[in-house]
């Protein structure tokens, strides 16, 4: 594998890291049509768990674990995330088409609204060097009542990843008591309104710069929105740009180790193809990594959701 300067500059920013993880990442960075560009878009199918399988009721293909494998393939995407009983479901068939990264917390939206946010661990490090994957998810929901636990857990599991040479992507989202909201939508996709402390750029610039400490190698957030949630944080925010998407993005990447570990941003609830690209846009224009797209791909019929794939990728390249 051939490693181009882009990437290179990248797996520079991991000072001290194992070689075995820093190849592992490149294997992401240097796969499908972004390869090599220092971008990447990542496809995530761990909706199943998160909001059940009517997500997949408007795209019925969705219902197959090798659909998502084939469509990630085809459309030349960076990189697959999922759970561990979906991609063992189709991993034997498509061996080597696309690197995989295992999701190991998931929750459901079952639970009963008094629950604070929480995710049950229901895979292993070892889960994940048996399947290939180049590296392991992992949910973490700084504000919850479960938040200690959770970065404990997940000190573990990057501790057992980096051994076994993988890379650490965490979900860093927002939920719970500590950030006020309406405790019963979790995971914070009801159409949050623009006063959402969740959303807010304090609150999500918090969370990816507890990711990195907490040892994520890749971190993925929402984008936020022009909003300080913090009483503490509002005269601090004072000189910091923040009025476009763009501009918010950039102080994201900034938290992220002043850019020297990749971000990634969530595309978020089904939404208007034009919308997705303009996401993609904003993030290119700040400075992200890239994207990790689930609903708005797989919940299209199959060619519509290549041409959108399509028109992302020359955005980014």
């Amino acid at each position: 594998m051939t490693i181009t300067k882009p990437v290179k500059d990248i797996l520079s920013y991991y000072e001290g890291e194992l070689p075995s993880v820093k190849l592992n990442l490149a294997r992401l960075f240097m796969h499908g049509r972004l390869g090599g560009t220092g971008r990447i878009i990542m496809l995530a199918v761990d909706q199943g768990f998160e909001h059940g399988p009517t997500t997949f009721l408007t795209n019925p293909e969705g219902f197959s674990p090798h659909y998502h494998v084939r469509l990630a393939q085809e459309s030349g995407l960076s990189g697959y995330t999922a759970p561990l009983n979906w991609l063992k479901a189709s991993v034997d068939s498509h061996l080597g088409a696309v690197p995989l990264i295992l999701k190991l917390n998931h929750s459901n939206r079952l639970l009963p609204s008094s629950v604070d946010p929480d995710q049950a661990i229901v895979a292993s490090v070892q889960d994940a060097v048996d399947l290939g994957c180049v590296g392991v998810g992992f949910t973490l929901y700084p504000g919850s009542d479960s938040y200690l636990e959770q970065l404990e857990e997940l000190s573990d599991i990057t501790a057992q990843a980096r051994e076994c040479g993988l890379f650490t992507v965490v979900w860093a989202y927002p939920r719970g008591h500590g950030v006020t909201a309406d405790a019963s939508d979790m995971y914070g996709s009801k159409g949050a309104a623009n006063n959402d402390p969740r959303m807010a750029l304090d609150t999500i610039a918090y969370s990816a710069h507890m990711a990195c400490l907490a040892g994520a190698h890749i971190v993925k957030v929402n984008l936020p929105y022009e909003l300080i949630a913090r009483a503490d944080s509002k005269d601090l925010y004072r000189g910091v740009k923040m009025d476009t998407p763009a501009d918010r993005v950039r102080h994201i990447v900034q938290c992220c180790f002043n850019g020297r570990r990749a971000v990634i941003f969530s595309g978020g609830a089904a939404k208007d193809a034009n919308k997705v690209l303009d996401d993609v846009q904003v993030v290119k224009q700040g400075g992200g990594t890239g994207s990790i797209i689930g609903r708005n791909i797989f919940q299209r019929p199959h060619e519509e959701a290549l041409q959108l794939i399509e028109k992302a990728v020359r955005l980014y390249e």
